[in-house]
């Protein structure tokens, strides 16, 4: 997506309603540079949070951080290292004292051929390394520090495409399938302990995640055109899915408007996933 469209994306998110459900609340969320990970962090700020991003992209990290004001932070951070997922929370900790919340966000795009015939094992293995891994990692360095405290909230991305298969390749579908799992897994074990674990399952959104993957898809294609394409494949009339649509759902689960909601997958769609129409004419159509 241009520059201008992102800005004008941020800009809406910066001057939305603020609120107060997460007042003394510190978050820490990985992939908070960009994207929904930047749009959930503005919508925690912006309801009394104190975040702290954590980011491969550093200077972006920083950018973000002079855009979101002084209750945001910046800690490098990349997922495929356990040790800088550690040093992520011990950094939150260090400084605020407190970890309320860990939101396992960052994620990439699976860029391989579409046949599993042609599957490239190598890439795989750096996808799950990201969108699995990153995420287990990332749970359990959370978990030590909210289990003494008998309390937290863990959120984790997961994706659409990880509840039915045919709608991205075969390793991102898979790496979203297993974030699912691992959320029931583990509500398992720490809702003993007064922690709750959720995932949210977007559609495509046009985020530079998503459009940087459309314009390798439709090379030469201009920025609108692409986006158009991303908006329209909703079924939803009226409506599209926005970076905002996910950080409203993602505030909802770790605020106490979700205390009694665990293990549970959020699925921010439009139904997409709900049903699937037989397409059959109209009764007067026929004859």
């Amino acid at each position: 997506m241009s520059r201008t469209l992102l800005a004008q994306s941020f800009y809406r998110l910066l001057s939305s309603q603020t609120g107060s459900k997460l007042e003394g609340k510190v978050a820490l969320i990985t992939g908070a540079a960009s994207g929904i990970g930047k749009a959930t962090a503005t919508k925690f700020i912006n309801n009394g949070a104190k975040v702290v991003i954590a980011d491969i992209q550093q200077q972006l990290g920083q950018e973000t951080v002079e855009q979101l004001g002084p209750n945001a932070t910046f800690v490098t951070c990349d997922v495929t290292k356990e040790s800088d997922i550690s040093n992520a929370v011990n950094f939150t900790i260090s400084k605020h004292n407190q970890l309320d919340i860990m939101y396992n966000n960052a994620g990439v795009p699976c860029k391989t051929p579409p046949s599993i015939v042609d599957l490239d094992l190598a890439v795989f293995d750096k996808v799950m390394d990201i969108n699995v891994r990153g995420v287990v990692a990332g749970i359990k360095h959370a978990s030590r520090v909210m289990i003494p405290h008998r309390t937290g909230s863990i959120l984790c991305t997961a994706s659409v495409t990880g509840l039915m298969g045919g709608l991205s390749q075969h390793t991102y579908s898979v790496s979203k399938s297993a974030v699912i799992g691992i959320i029931k897994s583990v509500a398992a074990e720490l809702c003993k302990y007064g922690i709750r674990v959720n995932c949210i399952s977007p559609f495509a959104i046009p985020t530079q995640f998503v459009m940087d993957e459309m314009s390798q898809i439709y090379p030469g294609v201009d920025d609108q055109r692409l986006l158009e394409i991303v908006n329209n494949a909703g079924v939803l009339k009226g409506a599209k899915c926005e970076p905002n649509d996910v950080a409203n759902a993602a505030l909802y689960l770790v605020s106490d408007d979700a205390k009694y909601v665990s293990g549970h997958n959020l699925v921010v769609d439009g139904g997409f996933s709900s049903f699937k129409s037989l397409g059959f004419p109209a009764p007067d159509e026929v004859h």
